[in-house]
């Protein structure tokens, strides 16, 4: 219980804006319309959006295996990347991202911080793409320009980011030398570095190869065409007079909702941000709530397949899998500060 409170720090901010969505859509929405909509919905139209549910997660999978340069087997990167995302569907502070890393480390030969910068630059591109979709959905939106000065400030901060990292990786050799002599001075500089920097380095050099970052970029392109077209047949399945636009709207505001700070899977801020989105164009807010929980099934059932089974298949649990990783955590705090007495 003491620990539960300590903590309360990082998780207590995420469950305020969760639960203050939550009261709200219990506010605005109808929810016997809500319920109509779900049940009178064209399932036909969303049998597709399932396939593409598995595809996505097919080819997010290459997106990061070439990332780690085909070094794991396509196979091992798959299960892993489902059971990261299953671990971010039910466990606190995105401990899914780290998980995905450390069960891959256990069966691929990589160390988990060689593994760990790709999914940095996975998910800085990630909201590179969110910033570019919501950015070519805006004309179609009216009064957005609040909109517009958050997509550009996102933009900008991305893709500084990306220079930034780039930067690092042409002189790693640089970088390493400042930072052993500058941690030779402070130790509390070499606590947050440490071992991890070397290998975070090799991990950015996926940014300096040219064909490898090619690659990359197609598979992540396919990825998120991918991912506007599940999004779209959902939105048709509610609203038959949906057009494909609506979906770049949609899309690049879950996925700004879900980098909210929330409870796990990003309850309440993923439903409130495709709510208002879809609440522009029908004014609805019922039959866009059915959507929106029908696009939260989308998110759980290809990690809830995958990720289970691949929990399964390394005897694994969710409950196991985090225990491991805050002792991972609680190790590494004590190593740290072993170096910084010393």
């Amino acid at each position: 219980m003491s620990k539960f409170i300590k903590n309360s720090k990082q998780w207590l901010p995420g469950a305020l804006v969760s639960i203050a969505l939550i009261a709200a859509l219990f506010y605005f929405v109808d929810f016997k319309t809500t319920w109509n909509a779900i049940r009178t919905a064209n399932y036909r139209i969303l049998s597709g959006s399932i396939v593409l549910s598995f595809l996505w997660l097919f080819v997010r999978a290459k997106v990061w295996q070439t990332l780690l340069r085909d070094k794991p087997k396509y196979m091992d990167v798959l299960f892993s990347a489902g059971e990261g995302y299953l671990l971010n569907n039910f466990l606190p502070f995105r401990l899914g991202e780290l998980g995905r890393a450390f069960l891959l480390s256990r069966k691929s030969g990589m160390t988990f911080s060689e593994i760990l910068p790709t999914i940095i630059i996975e998910r800085v591109v990630d909201l590179a793409f969110s910033a570019a979709i919501l950015l070519a959905a805006l004309p179609y939106v009216a009064d957005s320009q609040g909109s517009a000065k958050i997509g550009y400030v996102v933009g900008v901060v991305v893709i500084l980011g990306l220079v930034m990292m780039y930067v690092l990786a042409r002189n790693n050799k640089w970088a390493l030398d400042t930072f052993h002599k500058l941690s030779a001075r402070w130790h509390v500089l070499h606590k947050f570095g440490g071992s991890f920097l070397e290998p975070f380095l090799d991990g950015l050099g996926v940014l300096t190869n040219g064909w490898l970052f090619i690659r990359f970029l197609f598979w992540m392109s396919l990825n998120w065409l991918m991912a506007l077209a599940a999004y779209y047949l959902i939105t048709l399945a509610f609203f038959p007079q949906a057009r494909p636009e609506w979906t770049l709207f949609i899309l690049g505001a879950a996925a700004f909702g879900g980098a909210i700070p929330a409870l796990p899977g990003g309850v309440g801020t993923f439903e409130g941000a495709v709510s208002a989105a879809l609440f522009v164009f029908t004014h609805d807010q019922s039959t866009a709530l059915a959507a929106a929980l029908t696009m939260r099934l989308y998110n759980y059932l290809n990690s809830g397949v995958i990720g289970g089974i691949g929990l399964m298949r390394e005897g694994q649990t969710l409950s196991g899998v985090y225990q491991q990783l805050m002792n991972m955590r609680s190790k590494q705090n004590v190593e740290n500060s072993e170096e910084v007495n010393l």
